[in-house]
């Protein structure tokens, strides 16, 4: 695979240790002027996708086409967490917010549905889309490479990831951290935790879970 521009940066292949950084800092600053370049549209865009604040790193990278639309890349990061859409998102480029523009309550968003990954990022930009904001789930976007097509590729396609992503209805990493030192352990107070609440999403919770395949499948699913 070849890819576009002057080549990927220093951390474009960054692994999966636990002890990676955290890819917060400087998250809404222009990162040399890679998303100024022209990027064909149907070229491909590795992204890696990192839940701020978890610890170990619960993370996934994907691949897109840089055509896609914001609402569009929305879709696919609800796929690869397994998650269902069911509250308000964004994406803050450079201080902008992308999103669901609503006329009473969020006006001033600049529609997601009408702007495209290559028209604000480029290889080596760094964005967050947020879930469930302001106290939910945000994550830390970062353009690794931007590659040539190849004949009959997938994409979108997960090709790495690491550990399950919380349930959404948790809320917050800070209430996530908690229901995991309350699963697991056995002198907590108030161990087993709960488990009506284990039970709604299959009642069976493995943290450090990740099924490359099962997350493909779900992507599909988009069309």
């Amino acid at each position: 695979e070849r890819s576009i521009g002057a080549g990927a940066m220093e951390h474009a292949s960054l692994g999966a240790s636990a002890e990676e950084p955290e890819p917060t800092d400087g998250v809404f600053e222009e990162i040399g002027d890679a998303h100024e370049r022209e990027l064909p549209g149907a070229a491909i865009y590795q992204i890696k996708a990192t839940l701020r604040g978890s610890r170990p790193r619960i993370w996934r990278r994907i691949r897109v086409t840089g055509d896609v639309t914001l609402g569009g890349l929305h879709d696919i990061l609800q796929a690869i967490m397994g998650w269902h859409d069911h509250y308000s998102h964004r994406f803050v480029v450079e201080e902008i917010t992308y999103g669901v523009p609503h006329p009473e309550y969020w006006p001033d968003v600049v529609d997601e549905d009408e702007v495209r990954l290559n028209e604000v990022a480029g290889e080596g930009s760094r964005f967050v889309y947020e879930y469930d904001f302001p106290s939910g789930w945000a994550h830390v976007l970062e353009v690794e490479k931007v590659l040539v097509p190849e004949p009959g590729q997938e994409v979108p396609v997960c090709i790495k990831g690491r550990r399950a992503a919380p349930p959404e209805r948790m809320g917050s990493m800070r209430m996530y951290d908690y229901f995991l030192e309350t699963m697991q352990n056995p002198e907590h107070p108030e161990y087993p935790g709960n488990p009506e609440f284990l039970a709604s999403f299959g009642g069976d919770f493995d943290p450090a879970r990740f099924d490359l395949d099962e997350v493909n499948a779900a992507l599909r699913e988009l069309g």
